[in-house]
């Protein structure tokens, strides 16, 4: 599952709908394709935050109680997710509560939002991102920013959205998140009509991240500002 979904990111990526003369119609399109790069983000990479040898106690008993809700999440079914099965299964909402304070509950705080955003609870969503403690690495902690970015560019809040975006993309200076969540916060400056801003973004994305499809894309967007 995780391999196809890793397979569908990368689809998603290269298919971005470049063609859309409208940035808000852009972000509305895509906020689904960029949650679903983040999903598989978190999937590939969860193990840095919750497998490790000589776990104390609480921590594998978190684990443990995470573990179906893990597998609910990775067949998108959100709500099982969440809440759990009603009979054995606990669900992330009460791993969060019975095992606060730990990375496995901090993890949770991950994967609730993305349930939440996924079906269209928004302020759900922002508020369990906002709960999640970011780590010292380059992929899952600058996605997660990624991913409340996009919920507060939704939400209406554009600027603090595309404020955040850029902050992902320097926090993790890598050809998997950086291109687009620059791509991304050019559009919404872009859409409120900071347009020098949207320009050095665009030619950033060009520049500094070349090996990204996104490089070649985004020619477009520089050659329509510029005039």
């Amino acid at each position: 599952m995780a391999k196809n979904k890793k397979k569908k990111v990368s689809d998603e990526a290269i298919g971005l709908d470049v063609q859309l003369s409208k940035s808000e119609a852009y972000i509305e399109k895509n906020l689904k394709p960029i949650l679903i790069v983040i999903a598989a983000i978190i999937l590939i990479v969860a193990g840095i935050f919750i497998y490790r040898h000589h776990m104390a106690n609480v921590e594998s008993k978190a684990e443990d109680a995470i573990a179906k809700s893990q597998m609910a999440f990775m067949q998108d079914q959100y709500e099982q997710a969440l809440n759990g099965d009603g009979a054995n299964e606990m669900g992330l909402l009460k791993v969060i509560k019975q095992y606060g304070g730990t990375k496995t509950a901090n993890l949770a705080k991950l994967y609730a939002a993305i349930c939440y955003a996924n079906t269209g609870k928004t302020a759900e969503a922002i508020k369990m991102f906002e709960g999640f403690k970011a780590q010292d690495d380059q992929m899952v902690s600058p996605a997660a920013m990624a991913a409340l970015a996009n919920c507060y560019v939704t939400a209406g809040q554009k600027e603090k959205g595309a404020d955040m975006l850029v902050k992902a993309a320097n926090k993790a200076d890598n050809d998997a998140i950086s291109p687009i969540s620059l791509f991304q916060a050019a559009q919404v400056y872009e859409s409120l009509g900071n347009t020098d801003k949207a320009l050095e973004l665009y030619k950033t994305v060009k520049e500094k991240y070349f090996r990204s499809p996104l490089a070649n894309e985004v020619e477009k967007y520089i050659e329509k500002l510029q005039k």
